[in-house]
């Protein structure tokens, strides 16, 4: 009864992946998730909470469309934290809906408890009500997910002083936040609550941000923020953070600088969530961020038959490399051939503006000493970016000038996230700025930006030369 073929503890995006691709294989498998709910930190917590919130947020605010109606413009005058609240918990219901669904047609079997290894082939699974279930697998993949850095000498209460998974929970909409951790999540949180007119201050140890982004596009993205008047305190830390007795929280930053807000939201990293797994008793040990390490190509651990995939393997902690990961993971564990991935994956970044790249940066191809030119396209050059009101968003292209082959995409604006994949599959498909400047895109479409930008290189390149 409790022998299985493969285990998999968690049902996030690498852990229901895993488990449907082992099952669809026609294997025995177990989802243990320790969560009310199935779906992982990305639909409690995580992925699909914030770009509900996100979605929601330029929805009520009317933010789409004060490029035509001014600053002042508002679909609903009054946005309250419950406003936010309904439409989350609308789309939660579906999605666990759905995943419920996914894992009852493949008869993916699931218990709800905490797992903990006692071999490396067996599991002891602690449920809600205090019984203890002994299960085993010939492998055993490990997609627990990570959970915010809490650091002491923040005094969390749920309520002024907050990490991204209480944030969700608060009662009132803050007048101001002050964000910890200019990283992907800090980043995303900020730029949302900045689109409700909240006023935020960013605060960082870093003197730049999203480092693993295109230079230009990050300067394009600093310049909006800092033109919403969101303040950008980096290469600044926060030393103290203080409740104060009125409710309002007192921060003092390493140069002497005090802040008062308030709310405040710590967001700087992320561990992965590896703590309860006794992982000594599977022969396992994790890093200091509780991040497992794997074969880059099999998922596989440095115990044989224990897998590990997600965010619990570090970067790029994407839910979308995430399901990649453990489907190819699955397919390993039962031995199943698993292809090599596609070389390129987009990068999204739901902050307001969206930033989307994939491929190589500028940067990067300076490094490699690759010759090279760029394309340029705005929004605004684009009729529909006119139809839209946009009159911010770029797309950008890099070419190589030997082979002519794109390189890199990098967008910021409306849609980036969505329109980054016509970069991707000719990145990965060797194509090159003729393919731009040849094929025909719908009219009037932001996708146009790839024609204009296209152009904006080949101009520069001139057309290829024949013998």
């Amino acid at each position: 009864m409790n022998q299985f073929d493969l285990i998999v503890v968690g049902s996030g995006p690498a852990g229901r992946r895993g488990a449907i691709q082992a099952a669809k294989l026609g294997k025995k498998v177990l989802v243990v998730e320790q969560g009310k709910r199935v779906g992982g930190v990305s639909v409690h917590t995580g992925t699909i909470p914030s770009k509900t919130l996100r979605e929601t947020a330029l929805n009520l605010s009317g933010w789409r469309e004060r490029g035509f109606y001014g600053r002042s413009y508002r679909v609903k005058q009054e946005i309250s934290a419950e406003d936010l609240r309904r439409r989350l918990i609308i789309t939660l219901n579906h999605e666990v809906e759905v995943l419920e669904h996914q894992f009852a047609r493949n008869r993916v079997q699931q218990v709800r408890g905490r797992a903990s290894f006692v071999t490396p082939t067996t599991l002891d699974i602690l449920k809600e009500d205090g019984e203890s279930i002994p299960v085993s697998a010939t492998s055993i993949l490990l997609a627990v997910g990570t959970k915010p850095f809490r650091p002491d000498y923040i005094p969390f209460d749920g309520k002024t002083v907050v990490d991204s998974d209480e944030l969700l929970d608060i009662a009132e909409l803050p007048r101001s936040l002050v964000v910890i951790g200019a990283g992907v999540v800090g980043i995303e949180y900020a730029t949302i609550f900045s689109a409700l007119d909240t006023q935020i201050t960013v605060i960082d140890p870093k003197t730049t941000m999203l480092d693993f982004i295109d230079k230009e596009i990050v300067e394009d993205f600093t310049y909006q923020l800092r033109d919403r008047n969101m303040k950008l305190n980096l290469g600044q830390k926060a030393e103290k953070v203080e409740r104060r007795d009125d409710g309002k929280v007192l921060l003092t930053l390493d140069n002497g600088r005090k802040i008062t807000t308030e709310m405040v939201l710590f967001a700087a990293g992320r561990i992965g969530a590896t703590d309860a797994l006794n992982l000594p008793a599977a022969g396992l040990e994790a890093d200091s961020r509780g991040r497992l390490k794997v074969n880059p190509e099999t998922f596989q651990t440095s115990v044989p038959n224990i897998y590990a995939a997600g965010d619990v393997v570090g970067f790029p902690s994407l839910a979308s490399t995430s399901m990649e990961q453990g489907r190819v993971a699955a397919r390993v564990a039962v031995g199943a051939i698993a292809k090599e991935p596609q070389k390129y994956f987009p990068y999204g970044i739901y902050a307001v503006p969206e930033i989307s790249t994939c491929g190589l940066s500028e940067e990067e191809v300076k490094e490699r000493g690759i010759p090279y030119e760029c394309g340029i396209a705005r929004f605004r050059e684009t009729s529909r970016g006119h139809i839209m009101g946009l009159d911010s968003g770029l797309l950008k292209m890099i070419f190589s000038l030997k082979t002519r082959r794109l390189l890199g995409v990098h967008i910021i604006g409306e849609g980036a996230t969505e329109l980054v994949h016509i970069g991707q599959a000719v990145l990965n498909l060797k194509g090159t700025v003729e393919y731009f400047v040849e094929n025909t895109f719908n009219y009037p479409t932001l996708a146009e930006a790839y024609k204009i930008a296209g152009l904006d290189a080949w101009n520069r390149m001139g057309e290829i030369k024949t013998a």
